[in-house]
């Protein structure tokens, strides 16, 4: 355990109502901060445009090869109706 000896750990009994109200107000603050940092990564990642942008080579790539997939197929399917 880390701490002095006599003090009361956060939901040990014997705590004063103080410690409760002030281990409320720190678990409210930690809990914002949370919130708000993933409030933000939610953001960056719905954020379609960002996302093209940083990844425009990668997208680049897909786009090709999903054409020559497409057209390979197609170009098969043409050469079984003959």
């Amino acid at each position: 355990m880390s701490g002095s000896p006599g003090a009361a750990r956060p939901g040990a009994p014997g705590r004063s109502s103080e410690e409760i109200r002030r281990d409320i107000a720190t678990q409210q603050q930690q809990l914002a901060g949370s919130v708000e940092m993933l409030r933000s990564k939610v953001t960056d990642l719905t954020d379609w445009r960002r996302q093209v942008s940083d990844h425009r080579e990668q997208l680049i790539t897909a786009a090709a090869v999903a054409g020559f997939v497409v057209g390979g197929l197609l170009m098969m399917r043409r050469r079984r109706r003959r």
